[in-house]
């Protein structure tokens, strides 16, 4: 049995969001629970709570073992991208690309 869970628009630009998605990738859900929570990176934080929310997602299904799943897939996509500006020198602007994130775990039986 699969469980899905998305989070989507994460104000984290893709690129650095597959960073940490590719460490919890096949991994028991304790095991990427325990990776995350000292992970470093500021995406780590939501990853975990999307992951958290799909192991209640399954435990309230009933049907499967919450002990027994793992990450089968995880993957990050890339969202609406907020375009700013940055006043520069002489009257110029820089671009600004606020990049967001689509994050898709979904977990499995082992």
């Amino acid at each position: 049995m699969e469980v899905k869970a998305k989070l989507r628009y994460l104000r984290i630009a893709p690129r650095k969001t597959r960073s940490v998605a590719s460490l919890i990738r096949g991994k028991k859900i304790e095991q990427a629970i325990n990776i995350l929570n000292y992970c470093p990176r500021r995406a780590a934080q939501p990853i975990a709570k999307l992951l958290k929310s799909a192991v209640a997602s399954a435990d309230e299904r009933g049907d499967v073992d919450v002990d027994t799943l793992f990450v089968k897939t995880i993957f990050v996509d890339e969202g609406p991208t907020q375009k700013r500006f940055l006043p520069r020198a002489m009257g110029r602007a820089t671009h600004i690309n606020k990049r967001t994130s689509h994050v898709t775990v979904v977990l499995e039986e082992a």
